[in-house]
């Protein structure tokens, strides 16, 4: 009988990591969510894949925080015993301006979605060495890793560095047998997007840019996840994914 895989899921609590969360204890994972601040949300999926037969650890985590990194990763294996994934979802956008953006909104914005991606890779790598076996890193990047934004000049950056990142470490880690990939969402239906989707005129721009004519699920992106994670891509790194639509086709064109 083969041994139970487990992940980690940074912003597992909401979103598109709350759908990957319950997609990957469906595949027979033992799963750690992560939250930062929305813990009931949490708590309800633990309790949601318990009632299913699953496991699901919650951890309090602040992914900028490199000792609440450590400690995510140590929760984890002291109860599951190992690491075999980690999905770094955990993301914050925070448009504004370039003219007027601050030292702290950039500083904070970088701290999350480039500095915790970065030494949650590490902490991970780090625990798949020392147990053997290798394993599998999928970070939740964005469209916007290769298309401009205009008003999000910090949150373009932070991709764009999370898009070489991936390809830099898909070289270090190959031999140490640690796959790393990104997926690159466009446009979800998630609480991050919620002032978009609110507005009619704004939702009916964004669908003329998308071929695919809808808006993405979170589910769309768990699945790109789930199979990432799978041996069927076990010749796929160092690359990204993107799950959009058909918007990089869009971007590409004008």
């Amino acid at each position: 009988m083969s041994q139970q895989k487990v992940a980690i899921v940074t912003g597992g609590s909401l979103g598109i990591g709350a759908a990957v969360v319950r997609r990957l204890a469906r595949d027979g994972y033992a799963v750690t969510l992560d939250y930062h601040t929305h813990s009931d949300a949490a708590n309800t999926i633990a309790q949601e894949i318990a009632s299913q037969g699953g496991q699901a650890l919650v951890v309090q985590a602040d992914v900028s925080r490199v000792a609440d990194i450590a400690n995510l990763v140590a929760q984890t294996v002291a109860r599951f015993g190992r690491l075999d994934l980690l999905v770094n979802n955990a993301g914050i956008e925070q448009r504004m301006a370039f003219l007027e953006t601050t030292e702290s909104a950039f500083d904070q914005q970088i701290a999350v979605d480039l500095k915790g991606p970065y030494f949650a890779a590490q902490a991970a790598a780090r625990q798949m060495v020392a147990q053997g076996g290798g394993g599998c890193i999928i970070n939740v990047s964005s469209v916007h890793e290769d298309v401009p934004m205009v008003g999000n000049a910090v949150y373009c950056a932070a991709k764009g560095g999370l898009r070489m990142l991936t390809r830099t470490l898909a070289n270090e880690l190959s031999a140490l047998g640690i796959r790393i990939v990104n997926i690159g969402p466009g446009a979800v239906a998630t609480p991050i997007n919620a002032a978009t989707l609110a507005d009619p005129a704004k939702v009916q721009a964004l669908l003329a840019e998308i071929p695919l004519d809808r808006i993405g699920q979170p589910d769309d992106i768990a699945n790109a996840v789930a199979w990432l994670a799978s041996d069927q891509a076990s010749y796929i790194t160092g690359t990204t994914l993107f799950v959009d639509g058909g918007l990089m086709v869009y971007a590409g064109s004008l």
